[in-house]
């Protein structure tokens, strides 16, 4: 063959892209990076220094865990196909990751000696905000006793409080400012929640303190104990992994928007559309609407109902002068968190509209 002095072999290729030519040529038999040239005397494979390039996507590719069907298509496929196949990829590693990571905590919380306590030092108000942000989050029945709890995970350096009655979640997270221990989960009913942010405000700095015989919060002059409920929360991070990445956002000023769903608040439900730059606010048959202005990065193709004595507590709670919705579907839970304070977050269920409306 002409031109094969220019050609490499299959060991000589394999050192420059970081292959073994185990694995060249089994990608030779599936076809994913087949050699230049092949001696039809010997069968020795030979590769074109044009084919470095694919090599290595190839090498970063697997690394990476890509299945070779979708490598493929990476490879071969439109730009368009790619991305999709990368994007889908890249979540789902995602997801394996948070699953691996809760199963980890739980297997180091099993390991950990009998007697240890763990410790998280927080600022008193940013404590007392974050109790007042989350617990209107928490279910009123009794029905489901764990729902009328707020869940206080302590770990990775974060203290992160969670409350969902069902049909909607609020999450705030808060840097510790000192941690020790193992990672915890502690469940404390909303009302004594409520009686301990009002505690905590009114000190510099609170230190959560859980251990076998109990939990206990303290400042600098006193020491309370912090009640603590034994039940199952919610898998609420699975609930968060599930959810599909935002189609449409939309930012309006919070307190004119919380003031417009308030003013339906004797409504079952009301209609909330966007387009261009206005968030309409109506009751289902289209009255009593109000336009607000509002930066829209894509137009509602339809229009999402919701229990506005559910979205507007999600509303007073945020905080910052604008509110950002995150939309997926109208049937799908809505993220609606402050547009410049993402560590507070809260998913509201939309409710069905008449179709005929």
């Amino acid at each position: 063959m002409d031109g094969t002095t220019e050609l490499m072999s299959i060991s000589a290729f394999a050192r420059r892209v970081g292959l073994a030519p185990s694995a060249l040529r089994f990608y030779d038999d599936c076809r994913v990076l087949q050699p230049a040239w092949v001696d039809g005397a010997t069968g020795y494979r030979f590769y074109s220094p044009a084919q470095e390039a694919r090599a290595a996507l190839l090498r970063s590719l697997r690394d990476a865990g890509v299945p070779l069907a979708e490598v493929a298509v990476v490879l071969d496929g439109t730009e368009r196909e790619g991305r999709e196949v990368l994007e889908r990829h890249l979540e789902k590693m995602r997801d394996q990751t948070q699953t691996a990571k809760t199963a980890v905590a739980v297997a180091l919380r099993s390991l950990a000696p009998a007697g240890s306590m763990t410790e998280a030092r927080i600022g008193g108000v940013e404590l007392a905000s974050a109790v007042r942000q989350v617990v209107s989050a928490a279910a009123s029945d009794l029905e489901h006793p764990a729902l009328g709890c707020v869940l206080i995970e302590i770990d990775d350096g974060e203290v992160r409080l969670v409350a969902t009655d069902r049909y909607r979640l609020s999450m705030r997270v808060l840097r510790s400012a000192a941690l020790d221990g193992e990672p915890c989960r502690l469940l404390v009913h909303a009302t004594d929640l409520i009686e301990f942010g009002q505690w905590a405000a009114r000190v510099h700095q609170v230190t959560i303190q859980a251990g076998p015989d109990g939990t206990r919060a303290r400042s600098s002059s006193e020491s309370r104990v912090l009640p603590t409920v034994d039940d199952q929360f919610p898998a609420y991070r699975d609930m968060l992994s599930a959810l599909a990445p935002p189609e449409y956002r939309v930012i309006v000023d919070r307190l004119a928007f919380r003031d417009a769903v308030n003013s339906h608040g004797n409504a079952p439900f009301i209609a909330l559309s966007f387009a261009g730059d206005e968030v309409t606010i109506s009751l289902p048959d289209h009255s009593n609407a109000a336009a607000l202005p509002g930066i829209c990065h894509q137009d509602l193709p339809q229009r999402i109902g919701f229990d506005p004595a559910v979205l507007a507590p999600a509303l007073e709670a945020s905080v910052g002068p604008d509110v950002l919705l995150e939309i997926s579907a109208v049937d799908r839970p809505v993220v609606v968190r402050s547009a410049d304070q993402g560590s507070f977050t809260t998913l509201v269920m939309p409710v069905a509209l008449n179709t005929s409306s």
